[in-house]
């Protein structure tokens, strides 16, 4: 249940405001679904209300029942306006999935007065044209661009976490006066409650060497080929050590390929809680985040990673090709480099070895000065409310 909208939530109820989260009870990306045992069930939780909408489970993502949920959800929003008392001043309503934009849509004919507002935090059905392969032609993917122009059209405000999705949104046919950018971020809260490295994980990492550091999922998005590959160039630099902390589905292969290449500078340690993050990260001198090269990153990322590795205040090696948003050189918070280019990385690391210990905090120190300006969730929060019921 955590992420953006548990946290921009929870930021909005500590600014007074009345906030109902509405999600589906089952996901396949949901650890640990709730039990619902109602068709709407509602919980109150750090000052806001969250509000479950009984769904059927599915085997995975590709599953037929997940896209017979995306229009029972669409249909029971509509139930909304018996389950919640209050009536609203704005609705927001989120994809990536677009059919339950029309249950929205429907709740806002009932609430004339309410401000409808559409964020998009994956441009679809453009994701699943250009990553996906489907044809613009395919009848669902002309149902969801209907849907998606329709959004557009109708929502008094349009908001997405990816900088330049503007661009693609205007192509369509709204108008840009209609958008804002309200990023992903991290949470004060969660930073603050930092617990220190078991002895068990402190056993693990490298000592007296120069860390270069992942943390997340250990999947084919987050391009780490590249990085086994960087740590081969560079296995004849006994100073230099790569940890990768996390699980996913590419583990194993990853795990399979060090072997394979006989590298003794690449370890895996498995995943750590949340609260524990800050403090792994403190034990690496640069933090790495890439991912793969992908023709919809021109739109802009925001991976929540980067956010919690800015406010590390270690020095990044973001390899990432993200069209003009540049967060690591607008900070002047480490390099920039191509995506999934071994080559770059590993000169990149060379680079940043060689630079004074002085002059790598100074990088780590800009970083954390730009994250708390830009991506802290109470200032995002308070970002939002200028678009929900304010004067944006």
């Amino acid at each position: 249940m955590g992420g953006r909208h548990y946290n921009l939530a929870r930021e909005l109820a500590k600014q007074g405001y009345k906030v109902y989260l509405v999600a589906a009870s089952y996901t396949h990306i949901l650890r640990e679904p709730p039990k619902v045992g109602h068709s709407y069930e509602v919980q109150t939780m750090e000052g806001f209300n969250f509000v479950w909408v009984k769904m059927p489970r599915y085997d995975n993502a590709h599953s037929k029942i997940r896209i017979f949920s995306w229009f029972w959800f669409a249909w029971k929003l509509r139930g909304l306006v018996s389950v919640i008392a209050d009536k609203p001043d704005a609705i927001l309503y989120s994809s990536p999935a677009l059919v339950g934009f029309l249950g929205v849509k429907y709740l806002s004919n009932e609430y004339p007065d309410a401000r409808l507002v559409f964020e998009v935090r994956d441009i679809w059905p453009l994701t699943l044209v250009e990553l996906g392969g489907y044809s613009p032609k395919h009848p669902f993917i002309r149902l969801l661009q209907w849907i998606e122009d329709k959004a557009y059209r109708d929502s008094d405000r349009v908001v997405s976490n990816l900088q330049n999705a503007v661009e693609h949104m205007v192509s369509r046919g709204m108008d840009e006066a209609k958008f804002s950018w309200v990023p992903n971020g991290f949470s004060m809260d969660e930073v603050t409650q930092k617990q220190g490295l078991p002895e068990a994980v402190l056993s693990q990492l490298p000592k007296d060497k120069f860390v270069v550091g992942y943390t997340g999922t250990l999947g084919v998005a987050n391009a780490l080929d590249s990085l086994i590959e960087a740590a081969e160039k560079l296995k004849d630099q006994p100073a230099i050590a790569f940890v990768l902390v996390g699980a996913g589905k590419e583990k194993t292969r990853l795990e399979a390929l060090v072997a394979k290449k006989k590298l003794t500078n690449v370890s895996f340690i498995d995943p750590i809680p949340k609260a524990q993050i800050q403090s792994m990260l403190a034990q690496f001198d640069v933090c790495f985040i890439g991912l793969t090269k992908d023709p919809l990153f021109r739109f802009g990322v925001s991976p929540n990673k980067l956010f919690d590795y800015l406010y590390s205040g270690s020095p990044i090696l973001y390899a990432i090709e993200s069209g003009s948003y540049t967060p690591i050189i607008d900070a002047g918070a480490g390099f920039q480099i191509t995506s999934e280019d071994s080559q770059a990385i590993s000169e990149a690391v060379l680079q940043l070895y060689s630079i004074p210990k002085a002059g790598r905090e100074i990088m780590g120190a800009n970083g954390y000065r730009y994250v708390l300006a830009n991506h802290e969730y109470g200032a995002l929060a308070g970002k939002l409310a200028d678009v929900l019921v304010g004067n944006i």
